[in-house]
Parts: structure tokens; C-alpha cells; sequence
């Protein structure tokens, strides 16, 4: 389940170091929900369809440049009609200096105008990833996620099947521990699936027969990594001899995570199998095919090749 989450403007205010021109009543805690950033262009002239109340309000030097050809009662009008929405707050950028009528608006509908500093588009970027960092979807999902030769890998199953024994295999042989049992996993702006351990059980892995386990005290700090791209999803399951397992790998086969699809295999698990290697195994195909390269398709090929060659030398 995606969790629906909110930041504290203060948290904003001091990451970016904005300086508070005017501030609304308890304004440190209104909570920001809204990804984007309103460029209030068209309300400045008065459209205000599909105008998010929601978002914060950026004012650069075009804003600022077109206001300053209004005169004073227009400004004013401008502001009382801007302002009288329940944004989150009016921020200035390039330091420019805020028009009293904005200040006499925001007075008047007890809204909070703040000023950084840095250049519009700047600000603007590193403020929308901020938001998208903080608000991006998130869920929790059971498993172990690693980092094997520089992928991001997920390992799934049920409880059980040996995720945590293939795991510190793994970390034995030199690849680094992201989370184990619980794996808090992000959407980020671009796209891709960010994945971290809960603060609380970080670095932190169960062994059934031995107990929890403290990685950086055992294996070191290069054991563990704070937080890893998901590249693909390993599946473990017990092995079934009813089932038909692929054997050739030409199928592929995607796990959908917060609406992005993400390479996955299964792998069965017996006695006498060396997961750790089969895991190590499937990571770097996994790099090979991002690079271009199937294994699987160029045998076919070449076997096609052949065959038809085969074909053309018997019609002769």
C-alpha cells in the first residue's frame, strides 16, 4: 500500500535557507502535499482555472518585471486576488525585493511570502526534486535487497525459502547488503524504484538457527549500502518437479512496482543448487542485456543460421 505523505514548510525553509520576508500564523508546520511549483504567469492576469492552491508560489524576475509596469492599484488588485487562496506560501526568487502591495495582501490574508537567493531555474529544479524525494510513492515490501556487481537487486519469496542464508552468502563474497526483510522502496522523478532499509533494522539481518545478526560489526561497514536503484527482482520458490521452469531465458519477464516494470526471474530453490552463484549469475546477464547483449537470442540465432544453411546445402 502507498503510503500519502506531507513536509513541513519550515523543513523547506531551512534546507534552502530561505529568508521569511513575512510569515503566516504557525507556518513552520503547514504541511506541503503537492509535487510540483505554481509559476503563477496566467493568474497574474487573472486566469485562475485549474489554479492548484496546493502548490507553492514562485514569483522570478519575469513575474517580478511584468508587475512592475502595473501601477500601484493594479499590483494591488493582483495580490488580493492571488493571495486570498490558501497557498502554502509566495517565495521570491534572486533576491528580489517584494512590492508592499504584496506584503499589505499577504498581511491581509495572514499568507507567508519567503525569499532565497539563487536564480529561478535553479531554484526551481532543485526545489521540485526536494518535493519529489520527500512526497514520491512509497511502499514496504517483504525481501532482501543487495547491490551485486554494481545492479540492484531484490530478492523475494516466502517466508522461509533461504532470501537472508543467499544474502549473506552474498555479502561474504564481497557484495553489499541495501535491507533485509523489510524493503522500503521509493518512486523517484525519474522514474526509477529507489530502495533503503527502514532506519530502525538497518544493517540489521535474522538468520533462522542463529538470531538477528549486526553486518557492520561482523563483516564491516563495506558490507552495507544505504540505498540502491532496483535493477531487477529475484523470485525464489521452492522447487516443484510439476512445474516447467525456462530453461533458454528468451521469454521476459517484468514485476510491476509502484506502476514501473522492473526485469524479475525465478529461481527454484533444492538442496545441492548454489544460489549465491545463480543469483551472481543472473545480476550480471541482467547487465548484459541493459548493454545490448542476449545470450539466449544470439544462440537462436546462430542456431537458425545454421539450420538454414543446412536447409540450403540439402536443396542443392
Amino acid at each position: 500500500m502507498t503510503e500519502e505523505k506531507s513536509v513541513k514548510l519550515g523543513e523547506i525553509i531551512r534546507e534552502f535557507g530561505l529568508e521569511v520576508v513575512r510569515g503566516g500564523a504557525d507556518y513552520e508546520n503547514v504541511p506541503l502535499r503537492a509535487l510540483d511549483i505554481n509559476r503563477p504567469g496566467l493568474p497574474l492576469t487573472g486566469f485562475f482555472e485549474h489554479f492548484d492552491t496546493e502548490r507553492l508560489l514562485l514569483i522570478g524576475l519575469t513575474e517580478h518585471t511584468y508587475l512592475s509596469g502595473l501601477t500601484l492599484e493594479k499590483r494591488r488588485s493582483i495580490f488580493d486576488q492571488l493571495l486570498t487562496y490558501p497557498v502554502p506560501a509566495l517565495i521570491l526568487t534572486r533576491g528580489l525585493e517584494a512590492y508592499p502591495e504584496c506584503l499589505e495582501m499577504a498581511e491581509k490574508h495572514d499568507r507567508t511570502v519567503l525569499r532565497s537567493t539563487q536564480q529561478t531555474s535553479i531554484f526551481m529544479s532543485a526545489l521540485i526534486s526536494s518535493m519529489y524525494n520527500r512526497l514520491a510513492p512509497q511502499i514496504t515490501r517483504s525481501g532482501v535487497m543487495l547491490e551485486i556487481y554494481g545492479e540492484g537487486v531484490l530478492i523475494q519469496g516466502e517466508s522461509g525459502v533461504g532470501k537472508s542464508e543467499v544474502a549473506i552468502e552474498l555479502i561474504k563474497r564481497g557484495h553489499r547488503l541495501v535491507a533485509d526483510d523489510a524493503v522500503e522502496i521509493k518512486l523517484t522523478s525519474h522514474n526509477t524504484l529507489m530502495a533503503t532499509a527502514p532506519e530502525l533494522i538497518r544493517g540489521y539481518m535474522e538468520l533462522r538457527g542463529i538470531g538477528v545478526i549486526d553486518v557492520i560489526r561482523l563483516l564491516g561497514m563495506g558490507a552495507i549500502k544505504l540505498n540502491q536503484q532496483i535493477d531487477m527482482v529475484i523470485n525464489l520458490e521452492p522447487w516443484n518437479d510439476k512445474a516447467v521452469y525456462d530453461r533458454f531465458g528468451l521469454e521476459s519477464h517484468f514485476t510491476d512496482i509502484l506502476g514501473v516494470q522492473i526485469p524479475s526471474v525465478t529461481i527454484p530453490v533444492k538442496p545441492g543448487r548454489n544460489l549465491a552463484s545463480i543469483v551472481e549469475v543472473a545480476a550480471m546477464n541482467n547487465r548484459n542485456r541493459k548493454m545490448g547483449h542476449n545470450a539466449a537470442q544470439e544462440l537462436t540465432d546462430r542456431m537458425d543460421r545454421l539450420f538454414q544453411e543446412q536447409l540450403e546445402r540439402g536443396m542443392d
